[in-house]
């Protein structure tokens, strides 16, 4: 497996060769190079195989980060993605998976739900940033320090939105829950289809410490593992013609939520919570999900 600055002397082979072996390897079975695209950044990211697991490293240096982006849009599913973050010192970088729909859609009607991983200097803990845009707006952060070290080994992040709920997840443990509450007029996306996109990529300003810590280029090229990329498609109740038809009243998706395994988690690892920020919302009062029904 590539984990140290050294590896990158294998991008001397060129990433379709990379692929051209794997499917030897594996015959007709799917990998990951059918599902996940680089769009854009750095030349020095390249798809591998790791114990027979088609596998992604995404790279950045000083020239670049990387993108990546599914073939897929869906209109309420679960995006799940293994993840191993970048070793050793990872401050200013910012790995993510975040879900949005396609580039035609104007900013302000534009959703987007988002995982960004801050790194850190070495032997600091990642810290894990959520947010919620809904037409083009955000602000709904809520950040997490994880129960385990990211860069040992791969893990699974998920994001799983249904007509009721935006649920954040690590290995399949709920970290954060948006709720649509639609009675109270709380804006929760409900319409576009969205693609599930990643990327690496520099953001000293402001992604370790408040900006205190910049990205030491002497470490370059930085990467982080993505691998075994998987897609749920909405699942609607019994009768119930599509997830969008599911009445208000019922109950079906709260059986997707582990309501203690999340209260648990949110009060031990929680690090910030728009929420209850007084500073950020003296003058204009909290958001109407925050707030008491």
């Amino acid at each position: 497996m590539v984990a140290s600055s050294s590896s990158c002397k294998c991008r001397v082979l060129a990433p379709a060769l990379v692929v051209v072996l794997a499917m030897v390897a594996r015959g007709a079975a799917a990998y990951l190079y059918d599902d996940i695209k680089v769009t854009w950044g750095s030349g020095c990211s390249f798809f591998y195989m790791d114990n027979d697991v088609d596998t992604l490293a995404l790279c950045l240096d000083r020239s670049s980060g990387t993108g990546i982006s599914s073939n897929g849009s869906y209109l309420f599913a679960r995006h799940d993605m293994d993840i191993k973050l970048i070793a050793n010192d990872s401050a200013g970088t910012v790995a993510t998976l975040y879900l949005l729909p396609g580039d035609n859609v104007p900013w302000e009607y534009r959703d987007e739900i988002d995982f960004e991983f801050l790194g850190n200097a070495t032997g600091e803990p990642y810290t894990v940033h959520t947010n919620i845009y809904v037409n083009g707006a955000g602000g709904r952060e809520q950040q997490f320090k994880l129960w385990f070290d990211p860069t040992e080994d791969f893990h699974t992040y998920s994001i799983e939105w249904n007509p009721k709920y935006i649920i954040f997840l690590v290995d399949d443990t709920p970290i954060r829950a948006y709720k649509n509450d639609r009675a109270r007029g709380v804006p929760f996306p409900t319409w576009q289809s969205l693609t599930a996109e990643g990327s690496l990529w520099d953001a000293e300003e402001w992604a370790t410490q408040g900006g205190q810590v910049k990205t030491d280029w002497s470490q370059a090229p930085f990467y982080a593992y993505y691998r075994n990329f998987r897609v749920t498609p909405c699942v609607p109740s019994p009768g119930v013609a599509w997830c969008g038809d599911e009445p208000p009243e019922s109950t079906w998706f709260d059986q997707r939520l582990d309501a203690a395994a999340l209260q648990r988690v949110q009060a031990q690892n929680m690090i910030y919570d728009y929420c209850v920020d007084q500073k950020r919302f003296k003058d204009t009062g909290f958001p109407v999900e925050c707030t008491t029904a």
